[in-house]
Order: C-alpha cells, then sequence, then structure tokens
C-alpha cells in the first residue's frame, strides 16, 4: 500500500514538473520577452541600443502578464489615463521605435482596426523584438542612420536616433513603471518572481 502511494506521488511529481516546463516553453515561445535574451558578444552603439529595447520588453511583457478588465479599467484619478489608455500609448510609442529602425516615416495613415488588448500587448512586443534585432544585425557604423522621420502632409521633419532615447523609448518605460503600480493599486501586482536585474524569473 506504501509502495503504491510513493509510486503515485512520483508519479504526480513528474507530470506537475512535466507541467510547468511545458507552460514555461510555451511562454517562452508564444512572445517575446518572457526572458530577456542573452546579451551581445561585444559593446557597439547599435548593441547598447538594443540591450535598452530587450529591458523595456522584459519590464512590459510582466507588466501587462495577467491583467484583467478590472486591472484595465484602473485609473488613478479622473484626469490620468486609465491603464488600458496607457497600453494604447505604449503601442504608439513603440511603433516610433520600430520605425525608425526600420526607416519608416511616422505621421502615414492610422490603423483603423479595433484592437483587442492582447493584440496590443502583441504588437508591442513584437515591436520591440523587430527593433533590438534590426539593431543587433546592423554593422558598426552607429545609429546616425536610424532616425525618427514625422510627415504631417506636406511638412517633414527629421530628429537623430538620440530623441529616440530620450523620446519614446523612454516614455515607453516611464509609462510601464505606471501599468506596474496601477496594478498593484487594483489588487494584481507584478510577479516578484521576474528580476528586472537579470532579466530572467526565479524559479
Amino acid at each position: 500500500m506504501k509502495q503504491s502511494i510513493l509510486i503515485s506521488a512520483i508519479a504526480l511529481s513528474c507530470i506537475f514538473n512535466l507541467s510547468a516546463q511545458s507552460d514555461k516553453e510555451m511562454k517562452t515561445t508564444d512572445l517575446p520577452y518572457y526572458e530577456i535574451p542573452d546579451y551581445p558578444a561585444e559593446f557597439t552603439a547599435e548593441t547598447t541600443a538594443a540591450r535598452m529595447i530587450d529591458g523595456l520588453g522584459f519590464r512590459y511583457y510582466w507588466a501587462t502578464e495577467g491583467l484583467t478588465e478590472k486591472d484595465l479599467e484602473y485609473r488613478p484619478s479622473d484626469m490620468a489615463r486609465s491603464a488600458g489608455e496607457t497600453i494604447e500609448h505604449i503601442l504608439g510609442l513603440t511603433n516610433m521605435v520600430v520605425n525608425a529602425t526600420k526607416k519608416i516615416t511616422n505621421g502615414g495613415p492610422k490603423d483603423k482596426q479595433e484592437l483587442t488588448f492582447a493584440d496590443k500587448r502583441k504588437r508591442t512586443l513584437e515591436n520591440l523584438k523587430q527593433a533590438s534585432d534590426i539593431l543587433k544585425s546592423a554593422s558598426s557604423d552607429g545609429l546616425e542612420d536610424y532616425t525618427i522621420i514625422f510627415q504631417k502632409g506636406e511638412s517633414k521633419s527629421e530628429m537623430p536616433f538620440w530623441n529616440i532615447i530620450n523620446g519614446p523609448l523612454s516614455d515607453a518605460l516611464w509609462h510601464t513603471g505606471q501599468l506596474v503600480s496601477f496594478r498593484r493599486a487594483s489588487g494584481n501586482p507584478y510577479n516578484s518572481k521576474a528580476s528586472v536585474f537579470t532579466g530572467k524569473v526565479k524559479e
């Protein structure tokens, strides 16, 4: 009898371990930034900028993981954006980041498609991963070619990559921190096992 119970316990333990491993594999492959990818072999302007983007991606992944409708509707005051509106804003900021790396003009026709929270989250993470990958694969000629370009009618303006760093990239980090604060206030705190220092998830 005892032997039967022991065998059952071992079998259940194996099943749970496999399930946890499968869950982690699903999370790591379904969307980018469950964990931060390995750092580049060398320091260049491009790899450094890419690592900043990876840091944002990891923070955003966990700031938005498991948000409920209640969390998305939360706003700290009537004058503030809700968490859902903040997510919309972050998506727009990451569009500008990836457009700079792809050398695409901002200000073209707006996408009128209504996106779900899951769609916005996926696009945001994919924007960041794509921007990071482009920079990591670039030759080490500097960031001068990755400008942010705005077009409104016949008017066109162009700003250097410096403005990506202190503009949309830093702004997206700022707002991602707000999401962490918002979800804590709405009763659904950030997963403390996600370490922003290591970029890994503690077991």
